[in-house]
């Protein structure tokens, strides 16, 4: 009588624990930013890249014009790969690309913006990667078209011709 009842409590303690384990597969924790297309802008404070100087996003994405922010950085070889595709876009008047240095150190970047040209008409510093998230970002390279502060389109992972071809669509 002693042993079925100590069977029966084993049996339901694993039966129980089994059920715990096999919910917690079934619910991801994984970090999923929400879409980000068609909502304003975060409002945030950072430091610029060349002068050190701290400015606020409101004094940045104000005119009512096309801005592509680019979050990208020196150790990341999918950026290497898209920068030919942003400075082919340095020079539309009617478009202004900033640049957010994600994570990286400074040396390596301004090393990065020597080697490969700098497309951005501001760099701003994500040093540990709180403003990439706010935007909404997964991981780098990301890139976001705005027009009067307002997300228009969202671009995860390296920017090719055919998004390039896509951003100037929409800036005509």
């Amino acid at each position: 009588m002693k042993n079925k009842i100590i069977i029966t409590i084993v049996i339901f303690f694993f039966t129980f624990v089994f059920l715990i384990f096999y919910q917690g597969l079934n619910n991801s924790n994984i970090y999923k930013p929400s879409n980000s297309e068609n909502k304003i802008i975060p409002k945030f404070s950072a430091y610029t890249f060349f002068e050190n100087k701290l400015v606020k996003s409101e004094n940045i994405f104000n005119q009512k014009k096309f801005y592509l922010l680019n979050i990208w950085a020196s150790w990341c070889l999918p950026c290497r790969d898209e920068h030919p595709f942003i400075m082919s876009l340095k020079e539309n008047e009617k478009l202004e690309i900033i640049g957010l240095n994600y994570k990286d150190k400074q040396k390596n970047a301004k090393s990065f913006i020597n080697n490969y040209g700098n497309p951005y008409s501001k760099i701003l510093l994500d040093k540990d990667g709180t403003k990439a998230i706010e935007w909404g970002a997964y991981g780098v390279p990301e890139t976001f078209l705005i027009f009067e502060n307002q997300i228009i389109k969202k671009y995860i992972g390296p920017l090719n011709s055919e998004s390039i071809s896509e951003i100037k669509s929409f800036i005509k």
